[in-house]
């Protein structure tokens, strides 16, 4: 059987070979390529970092296969798949060949164009069933590469994967019953700055790779030299390379004939599965894509039986993203970690003649040889630290970042030096007299006074003040939504008009696939005019003018912009606890629900846009746990920040409709503009926001035994809700805020 290594027509392809660096993301690919078993790759890493050059150069490499002519789903003429759709196909049908291609999936596009339809058209006019193949029959036997996985829809990758795995697609849809095969190398790519898989998708793809731009400088020269070799001179560049093509090509031609023969002993079994139950993953594939990994490798390095080595390159590939439970979880997995596995493996498993041991059933926790895990608690590494100084600026430590909480002066946030953010030049504070009348709304520190504790916390408030946002970001927070109905990107959050959901209602003509049809409107909009159609039979006669769309509800994901007030009135330790982790328990929920999210803070005399908008939530939660605190109140430039940041976003994305939840005690000691009066300023700011059409939710802050309630008009200027921090979860953060002021006090 002749092989080629040719790409199909078109430009020239960045040879594979040629792709400097990234040896886990070559490997990982030829591993897949070697057993698609494996289930696919997922390559993570920043922008400009040759992932997608080197997925479209993988498929140069792929040999090429025979195929039954007119198979619109690729059959392999000594082979064909008994349930083609296109079939049955006689024993040694007619065929050629053709190179293994390369289908990429855009992000927009649909479930017809993945899986494939029942052919509207020729149901209407021929009055039989035609179902059209999708992109699925188009990757079977080739590479299958979504760019941006992690931006598709949920129900999409979560087709693909399926597919992936089973090695067939099953279509049941719109009368439609189909089922064919679907072998294919799947591979995503994604910047997770744009936002991440969830970790049940994640689980998914066999083998995940993180790809980064090399540091070194040598590195980098080499890149930029090849890239612009190439760009000056394709088919040389190509040239330069075919003799590694050529020989990688028929390493891995070689490498596909073996893997069957490959031998998997026990005692590579049960090294497997100790490593699995050692880092606690969930389920059993892990153990799968590890095993199969493992052969793929030995095959690969032209072994017959898989070894210990074979072992730890499929673990390092197989385990990293099958760590990540919580959407705050950073994947990965320390070398030193797996070492260690490893060898606490091999002195389990025990000399390599004797029989497997079957006198220690546990093959996770450690051993009674193995040292503790350290602890931290109160006699763990943490326990006897000292406290870092304090921050003797206007700004306090970033939130978490402190351990003595309030500080000692037992005067909350009074401690700030004149001249800093706390006030301005020299009023020594926040507005000078305003200070001494915890009544008047310019104050923003004499309730705090009133709240802390006499003496300060000292270091015993550690234990208590260090986790409570982590704890609190687990809570349960109310669902809040957007009123009325958009046509945003599909989520969870508020109502809209979408593609896939519910049907509420038909709509006028314009139905142009099965599933937008609606039935029951286009029978009756066809059948007053039977007669006149010269109908004498059974059937009905159908125009494309009859047909209905049916108008279908889902949800949609939202902008969430969080406005966090981060002045001195807001700086109280306990107070910012849990304020931090109310923002943390919403950025969860924002996660679940597929939400953009970014964050504007502000403080002193400006506000800033600390997140731009993106989905990627892990990293709102670093710039927040680096939120520092301290100074006046400019409640209407944030506002105004906010505003800003939302018509920017409407430029750029139309359909997505925005939800501010505005984070403030209510108070306010910068106006916007000289002369005015800040909490005038603030409300008129929040009548902004309401007249662009903004839904708001304002989450009261204030706490204390002096309170203004200045959040209450806030929020009706705004046009919006009002909220507790009591009223924001279901595990109370107030339950939070007055436990630790009882652990402080005692």
């Amino acid at each position: 059987m002749s092989t080629s290594t040719a790409p199909a027509a078109g430009p020239p392809r960045f040879p594979f070979s040629a792709v400097v660096g990234h040896d886990d993301l070559r490997l990982a690919l030829l591993l897949n390529a070697v057993h698609p078993g494996v289930g696919g790759v997922l390559v993570r890493g920043e922008k400009g970092t040759a992932k997608s050059t080197a997925v479209r150069a993988l498929a140069a490499l792929l040999p090429s296969h025979a195929v039954v002519d007119a198979c619109r789903f690729g059959c392999d003429p000594a082979a064909p798949d008994p349930s083609c759709p296109d079939g049955p196909h006689p024993a040694g049908a007619a065929g050629g060949r053709r190179p293994a291609r390369l289908v990429e999936l855009p992000v927009g596009a649909t479930e017809d164009r993945l899986v494939g339809s029942l052919d509207l058209e020729k149901a209407l006019s021929e009055g039989r069933r035609a179902y059209q193949p999708g992109l699925l029959a188009d990757a079977h036997r080739g590479v299958l590469y979504v760019d941006e996985v992690n931006l598709l829809h949920d129900h999409l990758v979560d087709l693909l994967l399926d597919a992936a795995a089973m090695g067939r697609a099953h279509v049941e849809r719109d009368g439609v019953s189909v089922s064919h095969a679907a072998r294919f190398l799947l591979v995503g790519t994604m910047n997770p700055e744009e936002g991440e898989l969830r970790p049940q998708l994640l689980d998914r793809f066999g083998l995940t790779v993180e790809v980064r731009a090399s540091r070194d400088v040598d590195t980098r020269v080499e890149v930029t030299r090849r890239r612009m070799a190439f760009e000056d001179d394709p088919a040389g560049f190509v040239a330069r390379f075919a003799p590694d093509e050529t020989a990688t090509a028929a390493r891995l031609r070689a490498a596909q004939a073996h893997v069957s023969a490959v031998a998997v002993s026990d005692r590579e079994l049960r090294r497997i599965a100790f490593v699995c139950a050692r880092f606690d993953v969930d389920g059993m594939r892990a153990d799968l894509v590890i095993t199969r990994a493992a052969a793929a490798h030995a095959a690969w390095e032209g072994r017959d039986a898989v070894t210990a080595d074979d072992v730890r390159v499929a673990a390092r590939l197989a385990l990293p993203h099958r760590r990540r439970r919580d959407p705050f979880d950073e994947p990965g997995l320390d070398p030193a970690e797996l070492d260690r596995a490893l060898a606490d493996a091999e002195d389990h498993l025990g000399p390599e003649d004797d029989p497997d041991p079957d006198d220690d059933p546990d093959l996770g926790g450690p051993g009674p040889d193995d040292p503790a895990e350290p602890q931290d608690g109160p006699d763990g590494p943490d326990a006897g630290e000292e406290p870092d100084d304090a921050d003797r600026t206007g700004d306090t430590p970033p939130v978490g970042g402190d351990p003595r909480g309030d500080g000692g002066t037992g005067a909350g946030e009074r401690a700030e030096a004149p001249g800093t953010d706390g006030g301005d030049g020299g009023d020594g504070g926040d507005g000078g007299d305003d200070a001494t009348d915890p009544a008047t709304p310019g104050d923003d520190r004499a309730p705090e006074t009133a709240e802390a504790p006499a003496g300060g916390d000292g270091g015993d408030g550690r234990a208590v003040v260090v986790g409570d946002a982590a704890r609190l970001h687990r809570a349960t927070v109310r669902k809040f939504t957007v009123p009325g109905l958009g046509a945003g990107a599909p989520g969870r959050r508020s109502r809209a008009r979408t593609d896939a959901g519910r049907v509420v209602r038909p709509s006028g003509a314009g139905a142009t696939r099965a599933a937008d049809l609606h039935l029951p409107a286009t029978v009756l909009a066809a059948a007053p005019h039977q007669a006149g159609r010269g109908r004498r039979g059974p059937g009905l006669l159908v125009h494309r003018d009859d047909l209905r769309r049916a108008e279908r509800e889902g949800r949609e994901g939202n902008l969430v912009l969080f406005v966090v007030d981060a002045s001195g009135s807001m700086a109280a330790r306990r107070r910012m606890t849990a304020v931090s982790g109310a923002v943390l328990g919403l950025l969860r929920d924002a996660y679940q629900r597929r939400d953009k999210v970014g964050l504007v803070t502000f403080r002193a005399r400006e506000a800033e846009l600390a997140l731009p908008p993106t989905s990627s939530v892990p990293t709102a939660q670093q710039r927040l746990s680096r939120l520092r605190t301290g100074g006046r109140t400019p409640l209407a430039g944030g506002l105004l920040k906010a505003r800003a940041v939302l018509d920017a976003e409407r430029r750029r994305d139309p359909r997505r409709r925005p939800l501010v939840v505005l984070l403030t005690d209510g108070r306010a000691t910068v106006a916007a503009r000289d002369g005015g009066d800040p909490v005038a300023d603030s409300r008129r700011a929040a009548g902004l926001l309401a007249a662009d059409g903004v839904h708001t939710v304002v989450v009261d802050c204030e706490a204390g035994h002096v309170r203004l309630g200045l959040a209450a008009p806030l929020a009706a200027a705004a046009g919006g809700e009002l909220v507790t921090l009591d009223e924001l979860t279901a595990d109370s953060v107030g339950d939070l805020v007055r436990e630790t002021r009882s652990a402080r006090a005692a």
